[in-house]
């Protein structure tokens, strides 16, 4: 698999992950910070890191399909699955054992494959060399 289709993969779990954060948080939320999903605090800043990954995913699809710099895109991802991760591990035996681990995994390998990925990507794919349906469905040119 080439390193555009994985950023592309990437994107679109992210993308994924992000609108059901911001629309459902009910159903992520308690799968990463147990009981306490279910609080109205807790339901705000699960939405509030929807639309972080959503946004991300959504600026690393529209560069791949533009042929745009997507570098910058795929470091902030690892940036903020790092925190994901630091923040989770911080938090111990505070949320389930199984969630936090999953979290970790999750975390950890998105982390590492988007900043080997923003480095296969320096320089970006030509305009259009990668079709991507969520780029066009924006409406941008």
């Amino acid at each position: 698999m080439e390193p555009r289709d994985l950023a592309l993969l990437n994107a679109r779990g992210r993308m994924a992950i992000g609108a059901t954060l911001l629309v459902a948080p009910r159903l992520i939320g308690p799968m990463w910070v147990g009981d306490d999903g279910d609080r109205p605090a807790v339901k705000l800043l699960a939405r509030a890191i929807g639309v972080r990954d959503l946004v991300m995913g959504l600026g690393t699809a529209i560069a791949l399909d533009r042929g745009a710099p997507v570098r910058g895109w795929l470091e902030g991802a690892a940036v903020a699955d790092t925190v994901d991760f630091v923040a989770t591990l911080a938090t111990g035996d505070s949320i389930p054992r199984r969630a936090r681990g999953g979290v970790l995994l999750i975390a950890a390998v998105s982390a590492v494959s988007c900043a080997l990925l923003s480095r296969a990507l320096e320089t970006p794919p030509a305009e259009h060399e990668v079709f991507v349906t969520e780029a066009h469905l924006t409406g941008h040119p």
